[in-house]
């Protein structure tokens, strides 16, 4: 299943600020199919509901886009905001009617038959594992979602989500840059190595920080100093960072310009030797390690 994504994603959540309309979206998907990029995450409150629709249109401006890419979405949390009138307080809910009529609503919304994947978006101090996995089994069973996952869990969050569902739960979304490295210590990565599941970093250039990282800090001079040695961008680096770990890291990138795009899809092509690796996470941390 791992090997059926790409290894960068394009992240859609800020599709409400690219100002493009659906035909230009759609012509900025097919450029990513262009670059070997198929994979594209949404989730059912991004853009205040309004994503997974805004999607749908470039799906419908240029049909046989849905035949060649790979959907991602996510569900469980319920936002205070006038498209959702009866929601007094932001919680979560994972309960197996929500999960159901989320996606019911998701393929409606992006005029799909199936999601490729499917997260968990929080973990939820409610959650029932039981039920999650019944609304599992019989998303898979409708034919809905091909295959499940989590987003943004402790690795005895992931356990317990796995532990009532009987197939493999393929992938483990989080938050994973140079600026936020704690997965690669509070055994996140170990887990997703263990068990073979694919893990996607959310944010891996630190919402646009790490383009902007003043050159006279610790970790603006690495990049400055790595980025003459392999001709690479601080972007570029940042991205090669995430793939150079062993777990497999899947980058889920933000932009909606194809040329920046472009560049961080070459980021595929440099390697870093564990010494450079490790001289980006000194500096990074700002302090060797133990």
């Amino acid at each position: 299943m791992i090997a059926d994504f790409s290894r960068l994603i394009l992240g859609i959540w800020r599709i409400g600020e690219w100002e493009l309309n659906p035909s230009e979206v759609a012509r900025l998907l097919e450029g990513c199919l262009d670059l070997g990029l198929d994979t594209f995450d949404l989730a059912d409150i991004y853009h205040d509901h309004q994503c997974e629709g805004m999607f749908g249109a470039a799906l419908r401006a240029s049909p046989g886009l849905k035949a060649r890419i790979k959907v991602i979405s996510k569900c469980g949390i319920a936002l205070v905001t006038p498209s959702r009138p009866h929601h007094r307080v932001k919680h979560y809910d994972t309960s197996r009617g929500h999960i159901l009529a989320a996606v019911e609503h998701s393929l409606a919304e992006m005029g799909l038959e199936k999601l490729d994947l499917l997260l968990i978006h929080r973990p939820d101090p409610l959650l029932e594992a039981d039920e999650v996995a019944e609304a599992f089994h019989q998303l898979a069973r409708r034919g809905q979602v091909a295959a499940f996952g989590a987003s943004n869990c402790l690795p005895h969050q992931f356990d317990l989500l796995q532990s009532r569902f009987d197939e493999p739960l393929v992938a483990h979304q989080l938050e994973i840059s140079l600026l936020h490295s704690e997965a690669l210590f509070d055994g996140s990565l170990d887990q997703a190595q263990r068990l073979r599941v694919m893990p996607q970093a959310w944010s891996p250039l630190g919402g646009g920080r790490l383009a902007r990282e003043p050159r006279d800090s610790a970790l603006g001079r690495a990049l400055a100093t790595l980025g003459q040695e392999l001709n690479a961008t601080p972007e570029q680096l940042a991205i090669a960072w995430l793939l150079r770990h062993p777990a497999g890291i899947h980058p889920v990138l933000g932009s909606g310009r194809l040329e920046r795009i472009r560049r961080l899809v070459e980021a595929q092509s440099l390697t870093l030797d564990r010494q450079q690796w490790f001289t980006l996470l000194e500096a990074a941390r700002g302090c060797e390690i133990p």
